[in-house]
């Protein structure tokens, strides 16, 4: 007797445990959510801009050597600045990279270094052999010594908008200076028979950065 009741007392545990089980099998179908998604169809092309400056020369420009300089003399070189990438740009700079002769550098106690200026033909061209502006004349950079040059120095030209072409007069001068020369000897630190390499590099930003709706 106590085996039969031993074995009815396990019946109902174990039908307790199966039906526990069948309750959490259950119970992850309880959980199951349904899903859903939607994606355009077509995919959305994203494209970047780009930001290109080119430097042409309008007449000898950069490429023609300036030789002969005498104390007062400018030199005149013309060259255009093409904004020729999507992007529109700001914050024009230039930068002269200059070696050689320091006196023609750096003025130290004196004013004997070479001075560059810029000057903008504002919706016109110049005319390289005559110097005339075919529209407004507007002086980006009043006379700057080289060594005043050997960072990159603002240019008040305004933005560029893409495709956009600035002509500039990018003017040479050689101060005007004594010096005497005795029985042909040269005095110390002339400027006479000295030369220097000149590099100029323009320099350009990315228009500010905007946000857009449509």
């Amino acid at each position: 007797m106590q085996h039969n009741r031993r074995r009815s007392a396990w019946r109902p545990a174990a039908l307790a445990a199966i039906g526990g089980s069948v309750l959490v099998a259950m119970g992850v179908g309880v959980w199951a959510t349904l899903t859903a998604t939607a994606a355009n169809v077509a995919p959305e092309q994203v494209a970047n801009g780009t930001l290109k400056l080119t430097l042409a020369d309008n007449g000898a420009g950069f490429g023609q050597s300036i030789t002969n300089l005498a104390p007062g003399d400018t030199v005149n070189r013309y060259v255009a600045l093409t904004n020729g990438g999507t992007l529109d740009a700001q914050a024009l700079t230039l930068q002269v990279a200059a070696t050689g002769a320091n006196a023609l550098i750096t003025d130290g106690a004196t004013s004997k270094a070479l001075r560059v200026t810029v000057t903008e033909c504002v919706n016109g061209a110049w005319a390289p052999d005559t110097g005339a502006c075919g529209g407004t004349k507007a002086v980006l950079m009043a006379a700057t010594p080289l060594s005043g040059l050997a960072s990159a120095v603002a240019l008040p030209a305004g933005a560029m908008a893409a495709g956009d072409v600035q002509n500039l007069q990018v003017s040479v001068q050689l101060p005007d200076q004594n010096e005497t020369t005795v029985n042909g000897v040269l005095p110390q630190g002339t400027v006479q028979g000295q030369s220097v390499n000149l590099t100029y590099t323009f320099g350009e930003t990315q228009r500010s950065a905007t946000t857009t709706n449509s």
